[in-house]
């Protein structure tokens, strides 16, 4: 059951729900996808007027972090942040804009080699300060030893651990 703290009535108004919870874990689980879901929305409206999905936009910034020797597909999928995007269609969509390239790499022609062009890299610059400042914005309720106590419990989440 649902206590009285500020929090718990929060997301309950917040989703109208005149019921209480069934359990604290079930409250805890519909916090953290509503929240995910808030933050998504406001990213997803910063990148989609340079015409990019949020998808997109993480598949940009992963083979940035790449550098020039790119990144298999697959490697790509394994560092996304939403798991359920299709690798393959978002770099269809990012090579027809001409953001990424794909190869098949030497040895291994089944392997696909991805890496970001000089005009993906140059609209992820130009991106980057809006996006910089959307992070501030959205954590300044947050102090320091707050952020890290999130990013810790998170990850506890995540590993189950």
């Amino acid at each position: 059951m649902s206590t009285d703290r500020p929090s718990s009535r929060s997301i309950q108004q917040e989703i109208q729900q005149t019921r209480p919870f069934r359990s604290r874990a079930q409250e805890s689980v519909i916090a953290l996808l509503r929240t995910a879901s808030v933050v998504s929305r406001r990213y997803a409206r910063l990148v989609e007027p340079h015409g990019l999905s949020l998808a997109q936009y993480n598949v940009l910034r992963i083979l940035r972090g790449a550098g020039e020797e790119g990144l298999p597909t697959l490697a790509i999928r394994d560092r996304m942040i939403d798991e359920g995007s299709t690798v393959t269609r978002l770099l269809d969509k990012l090579e027809q804009a001409g953001f990424v390239t794909r190869d098949r790499s030497r040895p291994d022609r089944r392997q696909v080699l991805c890496r970001i062009t000089a005009a993906g890299d140059a609209l992820l610059t130009q991106l980057d300060p809006t996006m910089d400042h959307a992070d501030t914005d959205a954590m300044s309720v947050l102090d320091e030893p707050q952020m890290a106590h999130l990013i810790d419990l998170l990850a506890s989440v995540r590993t189950g651990s």
